[in-house]
């Protein structure tokens, strides 16, 4: 635990100061990534998606051509940006007034406030919309009422809804799918390379995900590289996933990767959640009359935010792992990626890392043995009864 001078300064720095974050969102990216790096969080963006408006597509269109020609009986918002858009992309096509007078015939739900005020804003009324914001009581509401033989329209917002439509049809009901926008892979594809490497390599703490598309384009850009494997089994111990909300979890789950998600699925309860969970995650020592937390790529020393070069990160790490015990060369230099067998390569990172630390008996030199960190169990006690 921390005693509260190592607390306050933990907080000073921002509850995230010392991770890395990545972030896979193409839509509202630059918001996600302000708000984690106002909590002192590095942030590595790579957008595993583009979206492509439809407004020039032939999909939307004949979808918008059926609700015209016959009204359906209900029609599902679901989400604000993409209702504006379809009604934004009609007016283009000089169908607007048209499609509102058919939407002001059926019966509209809204997932959400947010859709609310879109619907509201383009001079309609919603006749429901469920507290909870969630697709599954829509649903419920919805089986409850009776769909055999009615007719219903879902706006999409480039996610499948796992579920929904097919629930609908299984009932009896005729699906008009409304697809506002479509995800295609980015145009280029490097920053997603890089991040998903990062990943594997625990370069990052957390990985976001905002949309169900945006994590199984990684997935499948992983399995084309070979590396499936590799990040499955980061996401699975070491780098923290963190999903906006279930239907976002579901390809992750499908690999059998536990996910974390908040109980409001918007991007600041998301947040939260990881200035909750990864400074839980940082392992806090009592070693030589200091209080060391250490983090992604950074280690607080009494409340003091110490950035650490990567080298010397792998290196305390394989320390940590063994606190008071004697490390060897030889395992230390295992731990420093690309090194070879140079065990020079240890004292000159173990210098480095001393440096950046500011505290050089944190690290004890062991004459021909190697390296150990100065373990002080005795402050433990201290700690817990502060």
């Amino acid at each position: 635990m921390y005693d509260e001078e190592q607390h306050s300064g933990a907080l000073e720095h921002g509850p995230l100061a010392g991770f890395t974050v990545g972030v896979t969102a193409a839509r509202r990216a630059d918001e996600l990534g302000a708000l984690l790096q106002r909590r002192g969080a590095a942030v590595l963006h790579a957008p595993a998606l583009r979206i492509v408006p439809l407004a020039d597509d032939g999909e939307l269109l004949a979808a918008t051509k059926r609700i015209i020609a016959q009204v359906p009986d209900v029609v599902v918002a679901t989400t604000a940006i993409g209702f504006r858009g379809w009604i934004e992309a009609a007016d283009g096509w000089g169908l607007g007034e048209q499609l509102l007078g058919r939407l002001r015939d059926a019966e509209l739900l809204a997932r959400g406030p947010k859709v609310k005020g879109a619907i509201r804003a383009a001079g309609l009324t919603e006749e429901w919309s469920p507290s909870s914001e969630s697709l599954a009581e829509v649903l419920d509401r919805l089986l409850e009422e009776g769909v055999d033989g009615r007719r219903i329209a879902v706006q999409l917002h480039g996610e499948p809804l796992p579920g929904f439509v097919e629930s609908l049809r299984a009932g009896g009901a005729e699906v008009v799918p409304v697809p506002v926008y479509r995800w295609m892979p980015p145009e280029d594809i490097t920053p997603l390379d890089r991040l998903l490497d990062a990943t594997v390599a625990r370069a990052v703490d957390a990985l976001t995900f905002t949309s169900a598309p945006a994590a199984a384009s990684l997935l499948s850009r992983a399995e084309d590289r070979g590396r499936l494997p590799e990040l499955v089994a980061a996401l699975s111990h070491d780098v923290l996933p963190a999903c906006v909300g279930p239907v976002t979890a579901l390809p992750l789950q499908a690999q059998g990767v536990d996910t974390f998600q908040p109980e409001r699925f918007r991007l600041g309860p998301l947040v939260q959640l990881l200035c909750r969970e990864l400074p839980a995650r940082a392992r806090s020592l009592p070693i030589a009359g200091h209080r060391v937390e250490i983090r992604g790529h950074a280690v607080l020393v009494d409340g003091d935010l110490k950035p650490v070069p990567p080298a010397g990160m792998s290196l305390l790490r394989a320390l940590s792992r063994r606190p008071g015990w004697v490390v060897p060369r030889a395992d230390l230099l295992k731990a420093l990626p690309g090194a070879g067998r140079d065990e020079h390569a240890v004292e000159t990172a173990m210098a480095r890392l001393r440096t950046a630390l500011g505290a050089p008996k944190l690290i004890q030199t062991v004459v021909k043995r190697g390296y150990r960190l100065a373990l002080d169990p005795a402050a433990d006690a201290k700690y817990a009864d502060a």
